[in-house]
């Protein structure tokens, strides 16, 4: 199986089944490479009914999100706010990135992001002392 391009936390929209599901949007909650699944927040919500375990976990009816093929939905750009196939692109930094093929907007990662911000703090900060030195 190919790998997949939907991560944890991307916006979705269920492209197949009836009427209450198909259009529906929702965060990725859980991802399953092997089993090409994913968990999809307040979509395709299933009833469990548990035993009383604990004073805790008294049991009862639970209504929890259960897996939907990758296939069955599609990636929402957060620029465009359509759904979009998915094309990789070569980054300044020499590594490939996630595009949106309707509007060519990069999509990024929220790991990304927590690396980029230090990284563009500490060129900053090089700048400012060049600046300074300059001076």
């Amino acid at each position: 199986m190919n790998t997949m391009e939907i991560k944890k936390g991307d916006l979705v929209e269920i492209t197949v089944g009836g009427i209450d599901v198909k259009g529906k949007r929702g965060k990725v909650l859980a991802t399953s490479p092997k089993n090409g699944k994913i968990v999809v927040e307040n979509l395709n919500m299933v009833k469990r009914h548990t035993k009383p375990r604990s004073t805790q976990n008294p049991g009862g009816i639970v209504e929890k999100p259960r897996a939907i093929d990758v296939s069955n939905v599609m990636l929402v750009c957060p620029s465009c706010d359509k759904t979009t196939r998915i094309g990789h692109v070569k980054a300044e930094n020499g590594k490939y990135v996630r595009q949106c093929k309707k509007c060519g907007a990069v999509i990024t990662d929220r790991k990304d992001d927590k690396q980029a911000k230090p990284a563009a703090k500490a060129a900053k900060k090089k700048t400012a002392k060049k600046a300074d030195k300059a001076e």
